[in-house]
């Protein structure tokens, strides 16, 4: 069995309000075991022997079919979020200032979103991309109209990214 972390993009946010015991139920349903919601933002920790590439569209499909949404969801092994989060390339303890990860599905728009950093002023947030990810650091209070913060979140990429903040992915760990 491998342990799982699935990654649900946009949900209690924007319209679209799951409660987590309902959320559990797909997964179990589903057959995965070991099922735990992280926190009310579309965490949920699993474990199954399957692999991602088959996880994901039966999970985003549940998901479609049981709340009536389009589903976009990440499942990583729980490893690559320690090597993810081990690997983060800024100071944490900085004061006034949100650390995230931007996880992407598609190496052209990590590319992409890779090219915002020579355009950003570094008083108000810093890039460096990581394995599958784009590690960011943005001034507390900016972060949704932030270059990347409007980039990452746009409809363009919503099939292709989720974020994550450093604390909650430290939860998953």
């Amino acid at each position: 069995m491998t342990r799982y972390a699935a990654l649900l993009r946009g949900i209690n946010v924007g319209g679209i309000r799951i409660r987590m015991a309902d959320l559990k139920d797909v997964f179990t349903g589903l057959g995965l075991t070991e099922v735990r919601t992280v926190l009310a933002s579309g965490n949920v920790l699993f474990e199954s022997p399957d692999s991602p590439e088959t996880l994901e569209p039966r999970i985003e499909a549940a998901l479609t079919e049981r709340f009536g949404y389009d589903a976009h969801v990440f499942v990583v092994e729980r490893s690559y979020l320690e090597r993810v989060v081990d690997a983060f390339p800024f100071d944490e303890t900085r004061e006034g200032w949100h650390s995230y990860v931007v996880l992407v599905s598609d190496p052209a728009v990590l590319a992409q979103l890779d090219t915002l950093a020579d355009g950003l002023d570094p008083q108000l947030e810093q890039v460096a991309t990581g394995e599958g990810v784009l590690y960011w650091q943005v001034e507390k209070g900016r972060t949704l109209d932030s270059v990347v913060g409007k980039r990452s979140g746009s409809a363009k990429h919503k099939a292709t990214t989720t974020v994550r903040n450093m604390k909650t992915l430290r939860k998953l760990l």
